[in-house]
């Protein structure tokens, strides 16, 4: 079944802010998505993050979030969450390096060291298709510095 998901339902879901209870008020976080497309340029291809207008199941998105310390002083340890959302999946090739949860945001590691419900009263080990939330742990921001943490996803 060929769903069309339009770009503006997928922001809303995707858009929810980034560590909405951020560690520092002094820290300013955007959330951004991009497409990822293959483009044919005078025979050449190449890789190009497109504003997506309708996005269907299969593409790769690429869910960025932008932090910059807008203080006097370096914040440490900054944590920026982002959930993952439901019309997504976590793209297979960039799971395993990042701190993930599968279970809403209660327990955190990494894709192969987590679990979930089996659905017939066990646990299995937790797959791609099941982190609910991404987490960074930046260790330290400089005053007027900035950075962006991403993760790829496919629609569903």
């Amino acid at each position: 079944m060929n769903k069309m998901l339009p770009f503006a339902a997928a922001l809303a879901l995707a858009l929810i802010p980034p560590s909405a209870f951020a560690q520092a008020a002094q820290v300013d976080l955007q959330g951004e998505v991009k497409l990822e497309k293959t483009v044919v340029e005078n025979g050449q291809s190449r890789l190009a993050l497109l504003d997506p207008k309708v996005v269907v199941p299969g593409d790769r998105l690429v869910f960025s979030t932008r932090y910059q310390n807008k203080g006097a002083t370096s914040v440490q340890n900054f944590v920026v969450t982002n959930p993952v959302p439901a019309a997504v999946t976590l793209a297979p090739d960039t799971a395993a390096d990042l701190d993930v949860s599968a279970d809403g945001g209660k327990s955190w590691g990494r894709l192969a060291a987590l679990t979930v419900a089996d659905g017939k009263g066990g646990r299995r080990p937790a797959r791609f298709e099941d982190v609910t939330h991404i987490r960074w742990t930046i260790p330290a921001i400089a005053a007027g510095g900035i950075g962006k943490v991403e993760y790829h996803a496919i629609v569903r």
